[in-house]
């Protein structure tokens, strides 16, 4: 029997498979790592972050969010990091104001040195963490598309690159994430 085509209609058999077959790619938060430390700043042990301007929220091992040291559902995230990042009234408790020249927008009053610290207990489960990224990046994107239509009468992902640099300097996204602890049961 010849057995030359075999190898032929076997390739030809493998060939369609990988053509045709769909690759499952892993989904995950889009994050941009911040860029490698420069030598000439001073070291990060130096640098100290008034109290005020950091909102700490952590997720212990039942799921539970604490913010700003009081329990919270993940409905009320979003607003309440919203009133973090604008600190519309000035409060005292909320991170300070600074008033810089930027470009498109003149002399604006914002918040430059705002963080928002995140930590999760060892047990948190997965679901609950990306819950809460996903709420912190809706804060920005409402607060970036609503400086946008304010200025532009468009939405942030519509403006152009110039324009978006602009908009990105006025709420620039602060999250700082710790490496997960194990909390234990704190109710």
């Amino acid at each position: 029997m010849n057995a030359t085509s075999s190898a032929d209609i076997a390739f030809m058999l493998l060939l369609f498979f990988l053509l045709t077959t769909s690759m499952d790619t892993d989904q995950g938060l889009a994050r941009r790592l911040p860029p490698p430390p420069d030598p000439n700043r001073q070291a990060d042990s130096e640098l100290k972050v008034r109290e005020r301007n950091v909102l700490k929220i952590s997720i212990n091992m039942h799921n539970q969010i604490l913010c700003g040291g009081d329990y919270i559902d993940i409905s009320q995230l979003r607003q309440r990091a919203k009133d973090f990042i604008l600190n519309e009234r000035n409060d005292e408790h909320l991170p300070e104001k600074v008033t810089e020249d930027v470009p498109y927008f003149g002399d604006m009053t914002f918040t430059k040195f705002h963080v928002i610290s995140l930590q999760n207990d060892r047990g948190t489960l997965y679901q609950a963490y990306v819950d809460v990224q996903n709420e912190l990046a809706a804060a920005y994107t409402e607060l970036r598309d609503d400086v946008s239509l304010r200025q532009w009468g468009k939405r942030f992902a519509d403006l152009n690159e110039d324009q978006q640099a602009a908009v990105q300097i006025v709420l620039k996204q602060n999250i700082s994430e710790a490496e997960p602890k194990s909390y234990g049961d704190r109710r």
